[in-house]
């Protein structure tokens, strides 16, 4: 299999010309290129990093440990990821979800519940009648044309925190809303579109299909990690990959465009731009993209999130009864924890969530701080053993310098309604936009990334065969 190591020790001369240059090989970008591929389209894959997988990033900690920094679940409503990985041989397995999960209140109480909350929890009954207004909203979404929304303008003009400072009169509730709002789009309430927000539920099909485990977003995950998905299709694709290739400009006139990276230049027909949005919006584009794209990216900031593995000898929390997950109240920089041991469970491994207000303080503490803080948490909630881990990692994905942040972009309000008609992914003349915050359905996940990329490869095909002379 090609890994990051093999494609970037290489270093091949980048050719001068393709008929498509795809930038980016995360998921989107190679579905696009593997699109393209198949229909006899001539592709080129520039990576500015040393690896693929973009926002999905699998460690392999040694003794056939892979410990998922990035994107790493997967559910029975996301075909497309769940098609990738059979057809590449890439095996899955069931999240850990048995026994109880535990809530700590701000208060320092500690409860063991299933569902949705403990049913002695403080705000839950508002909680889950919030939940259900949100569904009936989100239902009012018109995924195939968000732009042409009824209440598009409304909701646009408002953040999600006023919206719950109007709609959820639970303080308690409240507080369980924020959480869920960090844990999903890794920003503060304030910091979003209540139309964004909404339509991401809707591209998930409904806000428990976010939150949940058992038939939801978060029901398996990958036994060489989720990385390992994106590595095949890279390996498969072979010498069209280029990594270490930062593209630095892109240049369109009325007969092809100019992609130009720091290891030369390639001529090509058209591109696709499945970059992070974050990395995108530092492409020096000439002419100057229509405004309404340009603000699109300018205004949609990534989120703010890091994920903590702490590895032990044995996931001893399930002796005690326990899930490993955790849902996180009040002061401590942790927000949620869930069980990432390996599917044989020959090692017990916590991931902890840092996001959005949390990490902003935490990632100013020295390197030895942050650990303690992440692990007198753990502790806490599993007890001493959970405080002398035998490793401890952490992936700080705002440092990124690929990403810029994670899980994804976030619209601020004003942005759909003032830009989202031409600015979300309509084509810039022969550029062509991919990434899961393009999707429409599964919007931000990794299943959303590959029909991104499979639909710019389809305008691009539909558009060579209406070409005077094209033989089909």
């Amino acid at each position: 299999m090609v890994t990051h190591d093999t494609i970037g020790a290489t270093m091949r001369p980048v050719p001068t010309s393709a008929t498509v240059v795809v930038v980016g090989a995360g998921y989107a970008g190679l579905s696009a290129a593997l699109a393209l591929q198949e229909r006899g389209v001539e592709v080129v894959v520039l990576e500015g990093s040393d690896r693929v997988g973009g926002r999905v990033l699998s460690e392999d900690l040694g003794d056939g440990l892979v410990v998922d920094h990035g994107g790493q679940w997967v559910g029975p409503t996301q075909p497309n990821l769940l098609a990738a990985a059979e057809r590449f041989g890439c095996e899955t397995f069931a999240t850990y979800d048995a026994g109880r999960h535990l809530e700590l209140w701000s208060d320092g109480v500690c409860r063991r519940f299933r569902g949705s909350g403990p049913l002695d929890g403080a705000g839950v009954a508002a909680y889950d009648a919030a939940a259900e207004l949100i569904d009936t909203m989100a239902a009012g979404i018109n995924l195939d044309d968000p732009a042409a929304t009824e209440h598009l303008e409304e909701w646009d003009s408002q953040t999600v925190q006023s919206f719950f400072d109007t709609a959820v009169t639970d303080q308690d509730a409240r507080t369980r809303l924020a959480l869920s709002v960090q844990g999903v789009w890794t920003v503060e309430p304030r910091d979003i579109s209540l139309f964004h927000f909404l339509f991401y539920v809707a591209s998930a099909g409904g806000y428990e299909q976010l939150m949940e485990t058992e038939g939801c977003a978060q029901e398996r995950r990958f036994v060489r990690g989720a990385q390992s998905v994106a590595l095949a299709m890279a390996d498969h694709l072979g010498d069209l990959v280029h990594l270490n290739t930062r593209v630095t400009g892109i240049h369109q006139s009325d007969t092809g465009v100019q992609v130009e990276t720091e290891r030369g230049t390639v001529s090509a027909s058209r591109v696709i731009v499945a970059a992070s949005p974050g990395a995108a919006v530092r492409i020096n584009f000439t002419p100057a993209l229509p405004v309404a794209r340009h603000r699109w990216m300018e205004r949609s900031p990534m989120g703010d999130v890091a994920k903590v593995h702490a590895v032990y000898d044995t996931p001893f929390w399930r002796e005690q009864g326990l899930s490993g997950q955790a849902t996180v109240y009040g002061e401590p920089a942790v927000g949620v924890v869930f069980d990432n041991s390996p599917p044989d469970a020959s090692v017990g491994v916590l991931v902890s969530f840092v996001y959005a207000d949390r990490l902003h303080r935490w990632a100013t503490l020295p390197e030895e701080q942050r650990r303690a803080e992440v692990l007198s948490t753990l502790e806490t909630l599993f007890g001493a053993r959970a405080a002398a881990p035998t490793r401890y990692t952490e992936k700080l994905w705002p440092q990124d310098q690929w990403a810029y942040g994670g899980y994804a972009a976030n619209p601020a309000p004003g942005v759909w309604f003032e830009h989202g008609a031409t600015g979300w992914r309509s084509p810039c003349g022969r550029i062509h936009w991919a990434g899961t915050e393009t999707a429409a359905v599964w919007n931000g996940y990794i299943d959303g990334a590959i029909t991104s990329g499979q639909r710019a490869a389809t305008e691009i095909i539909t558009e060579i065969a209406a070409l005077p002379g094209h033989a089909g």
